[in-house]
């Protein structure tokens, strides 16, 4: 067993590091202060393939597989979590509709949106069903032979009111999971509206907003796969969804780590530099190791899904679970390296610890990964 990255993955990690810090490390702090979406800095990222990473060539994608996307959303992450997520969203909607779409809808949704002049939204949320996505009641009964009628709403929605095309759970039949359909809602479409931008602890790049639908009429055509297909389909892109947020978790917190190593090295007290300290050592040694643990699951996960391994789903939700649990560990460890400073705007850290706390949330909750991880031991 190799561990290590080939020459053309880490050219990969090297173009998707130096892009980050070109485009994405110098305006994060803004981004985020003034609650900016970076449209055109996404779409320079759309322009290196970063928009179709794991979408096959044909259409415009890059066709690497899952583990060259995680080296590429840790890179990211490191420069901005907030912008690298929105990102991770908008490829796992274009997979999704590359994987299970027919040719005709591919053709037509899928070039678009790998060089982001259209940008996609993940849409399975709702007010009442967050974890129990299998409950969900937004409906998409049928009008004749060419259309289908959506009501309802959803809700934490990235990218709601700045996105182009929506891929929507909607019921299309009986209760449970094999009722739901994956519709595609196209922004001009009548009867989508938006709510309120919400008022988020970080992630702020993005913008979150409820997404309505009120006899909202969309052609039969923009159904992903066959009716009843949908929630197979959210949770498989769930699966990738789980890896790349995990990366995500581990760019922005070894930037946090890095950022306190620097800020060790560079403070004094009681006459000596922080890193002198052993409870100092203690900390980086820990947030290192767990850092690379965390990488280290995140990988063997992506090589589990591009292998069609049975048991991906769990590793998935293995690496979702202790990525973002230790992310956020070190972010908390890194804030108290830097004392007073670490609460302060002025610094990093602050930004960092904010939007990596979701990650623990969204993608199916780490409660949820320890469901899907027991239920797969006790099958077995």
């Amino acid at each position: 067993m190799d561990f290590r990255l080939s020459d053309e993955q880490v050219a990969i990690r090297d173009l998707a590091r130096e892009f980050a810090a070109e485009q994405f490390a110098p305006h994060a702090a803004r981004w985020d202060e003034d609650e900016i979406f970076p449209a055109e800095q996404l779409r320079s990222a759309a322009a290196l393939g970063l928009a179709g990473i794991y979408i096959s060539e044909e259409f415009g994608g890059s066709g690497l597989g899952r583990l060259e996307a995680a080296i590429i959303f840790e890179e990211l992450a490191a420069a901005c979590p907030s912008t690298a997520a929105y990102l991770s969203i908008h490829n796992m909607v274009v997979w999704m509709i590359d994987r299970f779409g027919n040719d005709a809808l591919r053709r037509r949704m899928v070039p678009g949106l790998t060089s982001m002049q259209a940008m996609a939204s993940y849409c399975l949320t709702e007010p009442n069903a967050g974890s129990d996505a299998a409950s969900l009641r937004t409906s998409a009964r049928r009008d004749g032979n060419s259309h289908l009628v959506l009501n309802g709403t959803k809700a934490f929605i990235s990218g709601g009111s700045t996105s182009d095309v929506y891929a929507v759970m909607c019921r299309t039949g009986d209760d449970g999971p094999k009722g739901i359909s994956c519709v595609l809602v196209e922004r001009d479409t009548p009867g989508l509206s938006f709510g309120a931008k919400e008022r988020k602890l970080g992630w702020n790049s993005q913008h979150t907003a409820m997404v309505h639908f009120d006899e909202c009429r969309v052609p039969v055509e923009n159904v992903v796969g066959e009716t009843g297909d949908g929630f197979t389909i959210a949770m498989a892109g769930l699966d990738g969804g789980r890896i790349n947020i995990g990366a995500c978790s581990i760019g922005g917190a070894r930037a946090a780590m890095e950022a306190a190593r620097d800020h060790a090295l560079a403070r004094r007290q009681f006459g000596q530099a922080l890193s002198e300290f052993q409870v100092t050592r203690f900390k980086l040694a820990d947030m290192a190791t767990e850092l690379e643990a965390a990488r280290l699951m995140i990988h063997w996960a992506a090589c589990s899904l591009d292998e069609g391994d049975p048991q991906a789903t769990m590793y998935c939700a293995m690496a979702k679970r202790l990525a973002t649990d230790f992310g956020s560990r070190v972010c908390n460890e890194a804030l108290q390296i830097h004392g007073g400073y670490g609460y302060l705007r002025d610094f990093p850290i602050e930004r960092l610890l904010r939007d990596l706390r979701v990650h623990q949330i969204l993608e199916g909750t780490n409660e949820i990964m320890r469901v899907i991880i027991a239920r797969e031991l006790l099958r077995s």
